[in-house]
């Protein structure tokens, strides 16, 4: 009878050890999860409220930065080119912006001069109005086809007639 009492007492101390170890794991598993809401949490709400209240990226004057927006550019073509040149911090936080945008969908393409105090809504503001008069910037004014191939309209032959080429006139030098 002594032993099986033994045996009784130490199935018992197994089993409170046991049970002692799995309320850890447990309590332990539960505080990573809440951490890890809270953290998550934090985070989205962070973001969440940069959507709306963004500070720029200066304070003051800044800078003026000039940018080219083509018409088939993205939203998220135009937040990485901001973001690359310095003018906003998150090119994913901008295309967000401009999804509650009351500028969605009306960015228009053109040359815009940006300053770096300006915020992402005030950036979407301006590329929502066309600009008045699209100026070259110096150095990038884009060759016609008639002047990259050599081939004008007028040398193009009809359907089933033959084309004349004179080497005189193309006034290119073949030799380069």
């Amino acid at each position: 009878m002594i032993c099986e009492r033994g045996m009784e007492s130490r199935m018992k101390i197994g089993e409170i050890i046991g049970g002692v170890v799995e309320l850890i794991v447990k309590i332990v598993v539960f505080v990573f999860i809440v951490m890890f809401v809270f953290k998550t949490a934090t985070k989205a709400y962070d973001y969440g409220y940069r959507v709306f209240a963004e500070e720029p990226m200066t304070v003051g004057e800044g800078r003026t930065i000039s940018i080219y927006v083509e018409e088939t550019s993205s939203v998220k073509e135009i937040g990485q080119m901001l973001q690359e040149k310095g003018l906003i911090r998150d090119a994913n936080l901008f295309v967000i912006q401009e999804l509650v945008s009351e500028n969605h969908d009306k960015i228009q393409p053109g040359i815009y001069d940006l300053n770096t105090s300006m915020t992402g809504e005030e950036m979407l503001s301006v590329m929502a109005t066309a600009p008045e008069e699209m100026e070259e910037l110096p150095g990038t004014s884009v060759p016609s086809i008639e002047e990259i191939t050599g081939i004008s309209n007028d040398s193009v032959p009809e359907e089933g007639g033959e084309q004349e080429e004179d080497d005189s006139e193309s006034g290119e030098d073949e030799e380069e």
